[in-house]
């Protein structure tokens, strides 16, 4: 309900809506610049990957190769990649979370 029963200012909405746009296309671009870590069994695996969720870094420590258990070593890389992904994600959460809501869904802003 607009107050005093008025018409919305568009250009005023179309501002909000612009400069909210802009805020989620700078979260965005922070996020693919940002990196978080994941690791698995104990630290033998650690994964590197952007806030955007692309792999950037895998290491793996002699440890953890084992020429007789390949298997082993591939459900760790597997784990560190996970959890490197659910890093990111907390962080997109936190990022990206209260500028969607701000957007309250608008259609055509690719929310």
């Amino acid at each position: 309900m607009i107050p005093g029963g008025g018409q919305p200012n568009m250009q005023q909405l179309l501002q909000q809506a612009q400069k909210m746009q802009q805020d989620l296309a700078r979260a965005q671009e922070e996020l693919a610049a940002t990196e978080v870590d994941g690791q698995a069994g104990g630290g033998l695996v650690k994964a590197t990957v952007t806030g955007s969720g692309e792999l950037r870094g895998l290491v793996i420590d002699p440890k953890a190769v084992d020429p007789e258990d390949t298997e082993t070593l591939a459900d760790l890389i597997v784990a560190a990649v996970q959890a490197a992904n659910d890093n990111a994600t907390q962080l997109q959460q936190a990022k990206l979370g209260p500028l969607a809501q701000g957007m309250g869904g608008m259609p055509g802003l690719g929310i």
